[in-house]
């Protein structure tokens, strides 16, 4: 299940990516007010907490979140999830049903320590993804933008497969 999950959310990812990619350089930065102020602000948060989830499941606790302005443009955006994607994947590959069960302890950006089954936590960040890419359509909304549905059965739909 975790496979597919992330094989989903890839998917996802990259449906937004692409509806994205249609915004002008101004839009993908224009300030909208929300709790993550542009589509650009909104993506890296995506992007940012994929990487940091993934130190964390590698025994590392970053100390900062990914700053959206080293992401003037959507390609910049794009390179660098890529990038995280393909490292994320081979992880994701190389875990067990005994790995999942497995508590990760890490400090977060704020100092704070926790501890979660690593199973919880690949659980968390799929489910934050697609809350922030909610966001996202809700921007791309307010720039008289269509967004592209990312429903999980919309991917099944699509061909994603089932364990």
């Amino acid at each position: 299940m975790t496979q597919l999950l992330y094989e989903y959310n890839r998917w996802a990812n990259a449906r937004v990516l692409k509806t994205v990619s249609a915004l002008t350089e101004e839009q993908f930065r224009r300030d909208l007010g929300g709790s993550y102020r542009s589509v650009r602000d909104a993506l890296v948060h995506i992007l940012s907490a994929e990487w940091i989830w993934l130190m964390r499941w590698k025994g590392t606790s970053p100390q900062a979140m990914v700053d959206p302005a080293e992401f003037p443009r959507l390609d910049l955006v794009a390179a660098k999830w890529s990038q995280i994607e393909k490292e994320q994947a081979a992880f994701v590959k190389g875990v067990t049903d005994e790995s999942l069960k497995e508590v990760i302890t890490y400090v977060n950006t704020r100092g704070e320590t926790w501890r979660y089954p690593l199973t919880h936590m690949m659980q968390h960040l799929v489910n934050h993804s697609s809350y922030h890419r909610g966001q996202v359509s809700l921007m791309l909304r307010q720039l008289g933008a269509e967004p592209v549905p990312t429903d999980l059965l919309v991917f099944f739909d699509a061909g994603g497969q089932v364990d």
